[in-house]
């Protein structure tokens, strides 16, 4: 199945509420749209995914603070930054006027038996 989306149209989606939501999904990857209007990971926490992440700023701007790193990186429309498996790292802001629209592309550091006809 063919499928479109406008990442920019985010009027309807999530309130005041970060949206998240998965577009496509496959063995071993799968691309997420968000949609942040000043959500940030709460002080003291970390992602520590299990799996790799790309991540592109489609519209706004957030910070991003990667554990050992001593200063943030501010991300901009079209900044995109490759998060490999385990390394922590919490968004410390995003754009309260105007929505941070990310698009993340998550795959797996497992291999993929080829053999394995997935779910």
């Amino acid at each position: 199945m063919i499928r479109t989306w406008n990442l920019l149209a985010t009027d309807d989606v999530g309130g005041d509420a970060e949206f998240l939501t998965d577009l496509v999904t496959g063995r071993g990857w799968r691309i997420e749209w968000i949609v942040s209007r000043g959500q940030a990971t709460p002080r003291g926490q970390w992602f520590d995914q299990d799996e790799d992440e790309w991540v592109l700023v489609v519209a706004g701007s957030a910070g991003l603070l990667i554990e050992g790193e001593s200063t943030e990186r501010v991300l901009t429309a079209g900044n995109a930054v490759w998060l490999p498996a385990h390394v922590r790292h919490r968004v410390t802001w995003t754009d309260p006027a105007v929505p941070t629209v990310w698009c993340a592309v998550f795959v797996s550091s497992d291999p993929v038996d080829p053999d394995d006809p997935g779910p």
